[in-house]
C-alpha cells in the first residue's frame, strides 16, 4: 500500500485585474477596500518618465491622498521611513505601490512602520547563534494595499518585507501576512513602460525561483501543477520581451509569478537552493550595480552543483522539466545537466552569469559570503553549509 504526503493549500482573498486598460478598475478595487485617502508610493522613473501617475489619478477619479516617489533599489530604510512618514501626515488609510519589487516591498514596509512603530530593526527576523531565526508576530492591524505593477516581481503577493539597514548593510526581514495585497493589477500599458532589462531582470529571478521550487526534497502535485506551467510561461515568454512591444509577453510573464507564489501557499519550499537566495540577496544588497535578477543568474548554478550531491533527484526532476534529460542518465548526471541548461538559459536571454560581469571585484567574494551566513535562506538549504568558506568557494567558482 503506497502512502500520500499530506499537504494543504492555503490562499487568501485578493483580485487579479489583467490587460488592456486594466487599470481602469481602480477606482472600484479602492472602494471595496472601504479605504478614501489613498496612498501612492512609487520611484523616481515612473513619478518623471511614465505617465502612470495621471493614469492612476483619472482612474481614481481624483487626486490622492498624497505621493511618496522616493522608492529606491532595494528599500533602505530611510527611504521607507520618510515614505512612513508622508503617508502617516497624508492620513493614508490605502497604500497604492506602482511600481515593481521595489515599490512593492517599501509599500509593504511603509504599512508596518505606520501600525508597528519604532523602526525595521524592532520587528525584523532574529538571529540567535546556534539557534533557528525568530521572526517577531507584528499583531497591529494593517492599512490593505493595492499594486500597479509594472514587472513581474515575486514580491507581489508574498508575506515578508525585506529591506536594507543603511547602517550595517544588512538585509533587515519583516512578516506580516496582513501586508499582502488587497488588489493586483497588471495593465498592459503599465507593464510596458518597463525597459525590456528590467523586465527580463525580474523575470530572471522568478526562473531561478520556479527552478529551486521544482527541485525542492518534496513537491506535491498541486504545487508542482503551478510550478511547471510557471517554468513553461517563463521560457516562453522572456526571450519574447525584447522582441515584441505586445504587452501579452509581460502580462504572461505576471501570471507566471502569480502561480509560483501561489505553489508557496501550497507548500513549495526554498529549501533546495536556500544558498542561492542567501548569495544573491548578499550579492545585490553590497553591489548595487548588480541587480536582482543578475544576482540570481549568476548563482542559480553554482548553486545546484553546491548542493547536487545531497539532491540529485530533485535537480533531475528539474532536468526532466526541462528536457535535458537524456536516455539512461543517472539521477547524478542529469543534475548536471539541469544546472547546465539554467545557466544557458540565463545567457541566452541576455543576463549576466559571472560576478566579474556585474563589478564585484574577487576580493568582495569573502565579505559576501560572510553576509550570506545571516540570511534566512542559508538555515533551509538542502546541504548544509558549514562556514563562510564553502560559500567563498561557491563564489569563486562563478567569478
Amino acid at each position: 500500500m503506497t502512502t500520500v504526503s499530506p499537504f494543504r493549500h492555503v490562499a487568501y482573498p485578493v483580485r487579479v485585474f489583467a490587460g488592456d486598460d486594466a487599470l481602469s478598475n481602480l477606482s472600484a478595487a479602492v472602494r471595496r477596500t472601504g479605504a478614501v485617502r489613498p496612498f501612492v508610493v512609487c520611484g523616481q522613473s515612473i513619478a518623471n518618465r511614465t505617465d502612470l501617475l495621471d493614469r492612476v489619478t483619472e482612474a481614481l477619479g481624483e487626486k490622492p491622498a498624497g505621493i511618496f516617489d522616493g522608492v529606491q533599489a532595494g528599500s533602505p530604510v530611510p527611504s521607507v521611513m520618510q515614505g512612513a512618514a508622508m503617508a502617516q501626515e497624508a492620513g493614508a488609510d490605502l497604500i497604492i505601490a506602482v511600481g515593481g519589487g521595489s515599490a512593492v516591498v517599501t509599500a509593504r514596509a511603509i504599512i508596518i512602520m505606520l501600525a508597528e512603530g519604532g523602526h525595521p530593526r524592532d520587528h525584523a527576523t532574529k538571529y540567535p547563534e546556534g539557534r533557528p531565526p525568530v521572526s517577531p508576530r507584528l499583531m497591529a492591524p494593517k492599512i490593505p494595499n493595492i499594486l500597479v505593477l509594472t514587472t513581474p516581481t515575486t514580491a507581489a503577493t508574498r508575506a515578508g518585507t525585506a529591506v536594507i539597514d543603511a547602517d550595517t548593510g544588512h538585509r533587515l526581514e519583516m512578516f506580516d501576512p496582513k501586508t499582502r495585497p488587497a488588489a493586483v493589477i497588471w495593465d498592459s500599458d503599465a507593464l510596458l513602460t518597463a525597459p525590456g532589462d528590467l523586465c527580463i531582470s525580474a523575470s530572471g529571478s522568478l526562473f531561478s525561483g520556479v527552478i529551486s521550487a521544482l527541485q525542492a526534497p518534496r513537491v506535491n502535485a498541486m504545487a508542482a501543477a503551478d510550478l511547471l506551467s510557471a517554468l513553461g510561461l517563463l521560457v516562453e515568454n522572456i526571450p519574447l520581451v525584447r522582441k515584441t512591444d505586445d504587452g501579452s509577453a509581460r502580462v504572461n510573464l505576471c501570471v507566471a509569478s502569480f502561480m509560483y507564489n501561489r505553489a508557496w501557499d501550497t507548500g513549495a519550499s526554498g529549501s533546495a537552493l536556500g544558498v542561492v537566495s542567501a548569495l544573491a540577496h548578499s550579492l545585490d544588497t553590497r553591489y548595487p550595480d548588480c541587480d536582482h535578477g543578475a544576482a540570481y543568474s549568476i548563482t542559480t548554478g553554482p548553486g545546484m552543483k553546491f548542493n547536487r550531491d545531497f539532491n540529485a533527484a530533485g535537480q533531475a526532476r528539474v532536468a526532466d522539466a526541462l528536457g535535458v534529460r537524456e536516455r539512461g542518465d543517472s539521477d547524478q548526471d542529469a543534475a548536471d545537466s539541469a544546472a547546465a541548461a539554467v545557466t544557458g538559459f540565463f545567457e541566452a536571454v541576455g543576463m549576466p552569469v559571472r560576478l566579474r560581469d556585474v563589478g564585484v571585484p574577487a576580493e568582495g567574494i569573502p565579505q559576501i559570503a560572510e553576509d550570506a551566513l545571516i540570511d534566512f535562506g542559508l538555515h533551509r538549504n538542502v546541504r548544509p553549509v558549514n562556514g563562510a568558506e564553502e560559500l567563498e568557494a561557491v563564489l569563486r567558482s562563478a567569478w
